[in-house]
């Protein structure tokens, strides 16, 4: 495996089904704009209470994804890795 880098980005995905959905929802609108996602770490769970049942779930993540070698096709800039975050 070659040496790589990577860029390590936080998220927050929410869903009103479970956990593993809200988990999914971040990582699917990640790739929508990032390429080459690699890994996720699960930092924080948290759910909001209504009427003594959990309404919604939210997940917070550390995603990790390599970044392109210096002057390769779709490199990309500070500009794409900041509208992310």
């Amino acid at each position: 495996m070659p040496n790589q880098t990577y860029k390590v980005v936080e998220l927050v995905g929410s869903s009103e089904k479970s956990i593993e959905d809200a988990i999914q929802t971040a990582i699917q609108r990640a790739g929508e704009t990032l390429r080459s996602l690699r890994w996720c770490e699960v930092v924080q769970i948290r759910g909001h209470i209504e009427d003594q049942q959990v309404r919604y779930y939210q997940v917070v993540l550390k995603v990790g994804f390599t970044i392109d070698a210096p002057g390769s096709p779709g490199e990309l800039g500070s500009e794409a890795i900041g509208s992310v975050e």
